[in-house]
């Protein structure tokens, strides 16, 4: 079975989603949907992409820029098997009703409500949630590390409580308009920050705080984590638990990576596209355990970690495969692992 893919909204996610669908040798792309001629559709159109207007009214606009169009985007999703939404926050509940319309399964991104589908989604805490459902959210980039990472703790040794500082970046790197251009600011400055009752959403039971940060930076998101263990393993033991999983770089110590820009070069210098890190990466030194206190830093790469899992939702979703299989071909057509 080749699944035909849609992908309404080509913008930092989308297009990543389009790519990683595009390498899939179970997946195709039907083509991609866009709401302005920006060089984001001209960039769809030279990848070969089948691209559709999302607002029928700007069709002229396409053709004004000279951007070939294959059709509008109600057109893209009766065709698909399933659709990513990897539209602006907010317009993913707008477009649910399209996709009902023609019975199209659907996949949202993090910044939407989790009251809008059936299941918000991590491959790596509950794959199997999302088969039949009808819309199903994958997680935030931050909620997607926390749950990479939880996952394996919880299953290992237990755990009792999670508290974890996030470190925010104030933007992506195109987005000119956020902020802060100079400053440091409690985002939220109420407690927790919303990224703990997200996880929840993953993992109902695991008690968790959050706090949140908001810094002038655009490279990624830096979690301080500190996780109160059922049980007292050593340090080595709980690096070794973290090293084995399938989304988990440890960054090792002898490498010279003491930040998130050495990350970002580390990942340019070996080909990943538009430098992505898929991972997350845990710095080995952090891993710190004082009785049953786990202590540990971890970058978030927040255009690009949750593209894998946008993949496996499909595959989960449609039932095509379970939680290990869909993991295994996924990294292994994206390259995904240092």
């Amino acid at each position: 079975m080749t699944i035909q893919v849609a992908v309404n909204g080509y913008g930092t996610i989308g297009k990543r989603v389009a790519d990683a669908v595009t390498a899939q040798p179970d997946m195709e792309l039907l083509g991609v949907a866009k709401t302005s001629p920006n060089h984001q559709a001209a960039l769809a159109v030279e990848n070969g992409y089948p691209l559709y207007a999302a607002v029928p009214e700007r069709i002229e606009l396409f053709e004004a820029a000279g951007i070939d169009l294959a059709g509008e985007v109600e057109e893209l999703v009766a065709a698909a098997d399933v659709v990513v939404d990897a539209c602006p926050a907010g317009i993913g509940a707008e477009n649910r009703s399209l996709y009902e319309a023609h019975d199209t399964p659907a996949l949202y991104q993090g910044g939407e409500d989790a009251d809008l589908v059936d299941v918000s989604f991590n491959a790596r805490g509950n794959y199997a949630a999302a088969t039949g459902a009808d819309h199903v959210r994958v997680v935030s980039c931050n909620t997607t590390g926390l749950a990479r990472l939880l996952a394996p703790l919880e299953e290992t040794y237990g755990v009792e409580k999670a508290r974890v500082t996030l470190v925010r970046r104030g933007g992506d790197p195109a987005q000119s308009g956020r902020g802060p251009i100079n400053d440091i600011l409690p985002n939220p400055v109420s407690l927790p920050s919303h990224h703990g009752p997200d996880v929840n959403t993953v993992f109902p039971d695991l008690d968790i705080d959050t706090l949140g940060l908001k810094v002038p930076a655009t490279l990624m998101h830096t979690h301080s984590v500190n996780v109160t263990l059922e049980s007292s393993p050593d340090a080595a033991d709980v690096a070794d638990v973290l090293d084995r999983q399938d989304r988990t770089y440890l960054v090792p110590p002898d490498r010279d990576i003491d930040g998130a820009g050495a990350l970002k070069e580390y990942a340019m210098d070996r080909g990943r596209p538009r430098g992505d890190v898929w991972e997350n990466c845990i710095w080995t030194e952090s891993i710190t355990v004082e009785d049953r206190d786990l202590y540990l830093f971890q970058a978030i790469h927040q255009e690009s970690d949750v593209v894998p899992e946008n993949v496996d939702a499909i595959r989960a979703l449609l039932g095509t495969a379970d939680a290990g299989e869909s993991i295994r071909r996924t990294n292994e057509a994206m390259g995904v692992g240092f």
